[in-house]
């Protein structure tokens, strides 16, 4: 066990989705909150951050995309986008242990020189139809999980290939790469480990113009969030948590 600082990166602007999304990786990560060094990209100033001073990395979603062309991002958007490259390089070059949920997995294929754009794998808000692959199954993180299970997605651009170096751990037949681990210690997730149908709900409602599907939509996706039995996901976090933070 380790009594390290676990770093909580957020991409989120908008403070209600950015400490709803911090409490529930703090909750279903099963974290200490006096461990967890919070940061917030739009707004703190990460330089001189050792990623190797934590026992792990945890990077949430968020409404920026990594294949933007840098004219189109809002400022935010574009600190985010900023500030997280050069922290996600250092983390892959030296295999230290990190979750990147969603814009993270973005993140960590840009880095490794993957394909990453809007043009093929987008998912609607709503519900992704899982599945273990050979090596998913034989990886510590995914223990416990059956073979396929839902999770909850919604993102714009996804990555359009498996970067090198990569192994597949989750598949689905909307978008293939649902997980990735890079070397032995490096884990991004496409779907939201850490969320649940209030989660989704908070989200959709402050996303609704936002181009993730129809605002008159909103409420019909909040009903069917509700409604999905999602379990799985959360566990993916703990295990996560659980290996590398004791």
């Amino acid at each position: 066990m380790t009594d390290r600082p676990v770093l909580v990166l957020q991409a989120r602007p908008e403070t209600a989705a950015a400490d709803e999304e911090y409490a529930s990786i703090v909750t279903r990560g099963g974290l200490d909150p006096a461990r967890c060094r919070r940061v917030r990209l739009e707004r703190d100033d990460p330089a001189g951050l050792d990623p190797g001073d934590f026992a792990a990395v945890i990077l949430g979603g968020g409404p920026a995309c990594i294949s933007d062309p840098v004219q189109g991002q809002s400022p935010a958007e574009a600190r985010i986008n900023a500030a997280i490259l050069p922290i996600a390089a250092e983390i892959v070059a030296r295999d230290l242990p990190f979750l990147g949920c969603c814009y993270g997995i973005g993140v960590m294929g840009h880095v490794l020189g993957a394909p990453v754009g809007k043009g093929r794998f987008g998912e609607p808000v709503g519900l992704a139809d899982c599945g273990l692959t050979e090596a998913g199954r034989a990886d510590p993180v995914l223990e416990g999980l059956p073979d396929r299970f839902p999770a909850f997605v919604g993102h714009k651009e996804a990555v359009e290939a498996l970067p090198s170096g990569c192994r597949h751990l989750v598949e689905s037949p909307t978008c293939p790469y649902q997980m990735i681990r890079f070397g032995q210690n490096v884990y991004a997730t496409q779907f939201h480990p850490e969320a649940d149908a209030e989660s989704f709900a908070l989200r959709i409602r402050l996303y609704r113009e936002r181009g993730y599907f129809a605002p008159g939509e909103a409420e019909r996706l909040i009903a069917l969030c509700a409604a999905a039995e999602v379990v799985w996901p959360k566990v993916i976090l703990a295990n996560f948590v659980a290996r590398y933070c004791g």
